[in-house]
């Protein structure tokens, strides 16, 4: 009886899973009909740049085919929005005559990094050298959005709105008690004094060394965040810190108008609502009945439009500079969205050394690290390509630390942002067991081997003291491979490395005075010298990105699921429950390293 229940549930799911399928590909066939049907997007004359990046900002769009047409079925903005397309529009913009000025329409960005927000503001700076305004309005500026906004000449808020500036913090959950009452074991082998992303399963709070280094690398994000505000609006030293002390304290200013607290702060130049924006923008550019606003055009269609015409930089040039992406938590073998697949990015790296075309490569690093033999793996792909004769520049993003350098240290230049968090040197492993959360059920576990080792490594089984020896030893070791590399390939004596290493977290400044990076600046000026490297004069930039197959890319979200391989079923399904297992995955999804041994900064990113 159960086997033809199986069978017939079998049978149902099949079905439905062909039903659900078929109408996906009905609908994306519909859907690419309409897309392929039509008219070229036209630009006006005398028009603004919309620039309204939604969702998260990102150097790789990771989006399935899926979601991506149900967002658009559904009305729904793009979860994603890469980066250089906001930057190619810009550049675009600045020289063509067509646009007369840029603004900036923030409301459905959520996710921006200081370091992504320095490139758009360089690019800002651009499109205002050439002589063209920009403007920003926002019902709301959150801490970073405003540093994008504070480049424009008029900085538009609405009087129900205000500037939120709070500084920037690190914090994490610690899940030793939790642990505890579950009776798991996390036995965990570390190197460096500073190798803070094992302290969440050790402590409840956070260590004094993690403390000193986080605040140190905080200070300088905050000092150059500060900094920059001010430079851009023309403004006094210590007008930010003025603010957030005013919003701050009991006997302050602040009567509760923020954004009457903002303008007199000179932070913005208007308080209008949207209404009142707009009006003031079409008495300059003119209006557009067909949508009742100003006349403009939305950076996306833009930029199909400034494509087709051949208006981005190298048009029609043969020579290419590569661009291959790292971004998230590096994962060996299968990566979820947000993840990087070491073997695809190295299979990336290797498309890159093979073409023929491609004089160059700028991998773009925007990663707390993760797997060491994924990282190996990247680094590996990418001292192949010097070999092959192809410069190798690394751009580091908003985080490029601990497997993150790794990956990058043997680029032949490496560039990085003042606020990009790197470094982070050091290795740590974990091996958890669950024997006394099998006890607390009256499970026990006994048996025999033929060596000390045989059965050290089950998870229902406390790790023994021959067991610790090995891993604890293989993690040594990797710390010294570690700190051998970047001393080999930044040209450092071993005694320097090592006294920065310890798994300390820099800012890019410090880290350029260290020696860990070779000069700071963003993705542009990372593309100019892997130019100058391969001495080419005109050239264009190929992204290598994953191929994704049509019927692979509908079929993928049928297979995706939670994967806690170090988690016995019984505790998943205990955690399941209480949507904890949701946290643990989103938080530790990425360990999935063949050894155990990782290179993982666990630099919180609340600062974004």
């Amino acid at each position: 009886m159960r086997r033809l229940f199986n069978g017939i549930w079998n049978v149902i799911t099949t079905l439905y899973r062909l039903i659900v399928i078929g109408m996906l590909l009905v609908f994306g066939l519909l859907f690419y009909a309409l897309l392929q049907g039509g008219t070229p997007v036209r630009v006006p004359d005398n028009v603004a740049l919309v620039l309204a990046p939604t969702g998260q900002v990102v150097d790789l769009h990771d989006v399935d085919p899926t979601q991506r047409l149900f967002e658009d079925l559904a009305g729904e903005i793009p979860s994603r929005t890469v980066l250089r397309d906001l930057t190619d529009a810009l550049h675009a913009a600045a020289g063509d005559d067509r646009v007369r000025m840029v603004v900036l329409k923030l409301d459905d960005l959520w996710g921006l990094g200081q370091a992504q927000a320095r490139e758009l503001a360089n690019a800002l700076q651009q499109v205002r050298r050439a002589g063209k305004a920009v403007h920003a309005h926002e019902v709301f500026y959150p801490q970073t959005h405003y540093l994008l906004a504070a480049q424009a000449d008029t900085v538009s808020l609405d009087p129900m709105g205000g500037v939120w500036i709070e500084g920037f913090s690190s914090f994490n959950n610690y899940f030793r008690d939790g642990l505890e009452k579950f009776g798991i074991t996390v036995n965990v082998f570390r190197v460096g004094a500073y190798k803070s992303a094992v302290e969440p399963f050790l402590r409840s709070d956070m260590s004094d060394e993690a403390r000193l280094a986080n605040s140190e690398w905080l200070g300088d994000l905050w000092r150059a965040y500060t900094s920059d505000v001010e430079i851009a609006r023309s403004a006094e030293p210590q007008t930010v810190a003025g603010y957030v002390e005013d919003l701050a304290k009991a006997n302050g200013s602040f009567d509760g108008n923020a954004a009457q607290l903002a303008a007199r702060h000179g932070l913005i130049s208007h308080v209008e609502t949207r209404e009142q924006f707009r009006q003031r923008i079409g008495a300059e550019i003119g209006f557009d009945d067909s949508h009742g606003s100003f006349r403009q055009i939305h950076h996306g269609e833009y930029l199909v439009a400034a494509r087709r015409e051949g208006r981005l930089p190298g048009h029609g040039s043969k020579a290419r500079i590569g661009l291959v992406v790292v971004q998230g938590d590096i994962v060996d073998g299968y990566a979820d969205q947000g993840m990087a697949d070491s073997g695809l990015v190295s299979q990336l790296l290797d498309d890159a050394r093979r073409d023929s075309d491609v004089s160059a490569v700028v991998l773009r690093v925007d990663s707390p690290g993760g797997s060491v033999y994924g990282s190996e793996r990247i680094r590996r792909a990418v001292v192949r390509l010097q070999q092959a004769g192809k410069p190798v520049v690394a751009s580091m993003g908003n985080l490029a630390a601990s497997g993150g350098y790794w990956a990058a240290m043997d680029a032949d230049h490496i560039l990085a942002h003042e606020t990009t968090i790197t470094g982070s040197i050091g290795i740590f492993g974990l091996v958890p067991t669950v024997e006394r959360g099998l006890e607390k059920l009256g499970i026990h576990t006994d048996g025999v081997g033929t060596t000390e080792l045989a059965g050290s490594f089950r998870s229902d089984r406390a790790l023994g003291e021959a067991a610790r020896r090995v891993i604890q030893r293989e993690i040594e070791h990797g710390y010294r491979e570690f700190i051998a590399g970047v001393s080999r390939a930044r040209e450092l004596p071993l005694e320097r490395v090592e006294a920065i290493a310890q798994g300390r977290v820099w800012s890019g400044g410090d880290a350029l005075d260290l020696g860990l990076v070779d000069e700071l600046g963003g993705l542009d000026a990372a593309v100019e010298r892997a130019a100058e490297l391969a001495r080419v004069d005109r050239y264009a930039i190929k992204a290598f990105r994953p191929d994704t197959e049509f019927l692979f890319g509908w079929f993928k979200p049928f297979g995706s699921r939670i994967r806690l391989p170090w988690l016995p079923k019984w505790l998943g399904g205990v955690l399941r429950g209480d949507g904890a297992a949701d946290l643990v995955a989103a938080r530790f999804g990425w360990m999935r390293d063949p050894r155990g041994a990782y290179a993982h900064c666990l630099c919180d990113t609340s600062w974004r």
